[in-house]
């Protein structure tokens, strides 16, 4: 027997109404995420790019434009170095000196650009996303390009932009891992510590020498 046709509208207006409600909801979450990703991703590129110099444990100190020093604890006496042409990595161990133009190191770079100044999510990565995590925002992101050594990024910051925790994926599926903490914008630094000189009796090895 068919039912009245008064007793049928009120059940599909009711549909329609519930469904237009979750999208709407959709869509106003969609808009909130958006604007905290924007929010964090111009924090952080606003706090590290304008920094002149900055300094944070493992005693890795850098100025802009791309120099970095980096002191290891462990191994004692490891040294990277970036003086803003050439880049130096000593291994105490092994008394050897690998050094290679700044240009050839850049694929390695990006997911560490926050300490040379030149943080740009939207040039370097694509799929980004963010999650508030406690007292912290949690943002991922992927490479745009599948040639880059790495394949994603994973960064931790404070609600103030300041970056705790870096975990970079390889292609080969390694995992880096970087810890920063006691952090100081603008801290005085001496243009001699971008200077390398070579350690006594360590063996120099360049793209050109193979050796």
């Amino acid at each position: 027997m068919l039912l009245p046709l008064h007793i049928l509208r009120p059940a599909y207006v009711c549909i329609f109404v519930t469904r237009l409600l979750v999208v709407c909801l959709a869509t106003v979450s969609a808009f909130a995420a958006d604007d905290l990703l924007n929010q964090a991703l111009k924090g952080l590129q606003d706090r590290y790019n304008r920094a002149k110099t900055l300094q944070v444990t493992f005693n890795e100190t850098y100025t802009v434009p791309g120099r970095m020093r980096w002191d290891y604890t462990t191994p004692p006496g490891k040294l990277f170095l970036s003086d803003g042409k050439d880049v130096y990595l000593y291994t105490p161990d092994a008394k050897r000196v690998e050094k290679m133009r700044l240009r050839e190191s850049e694929d390695w770079r990006a997911p560490l650009a926050f300490l040379l100044g030149k943080l740009d999510f939207q040039r370097e990565f694509r799929d980004i996303h963010i999650k508030p995590e406690g007292a912290s925002y949690i943002i991922t992101a992927k490479a745009k390009s599948d040639k880059l050594p790495y394949e994603d990024i994973r960064i931790t910051t404070t609600t103030g932009f300041s970056i705790t925790n870096l975990v970079v994926t390889g292609q080969d599926q390694s995992i880096l891992t970087f810890d920063f903490a006691n952090e100081k914008l603008n801290p005085d630094v001496d243009d001699a510590m971008f200077k390398f000189r070579m350690p006594a009796g360590a063996t120099l090895v360049t793209p050109e020498t193979g050796q």
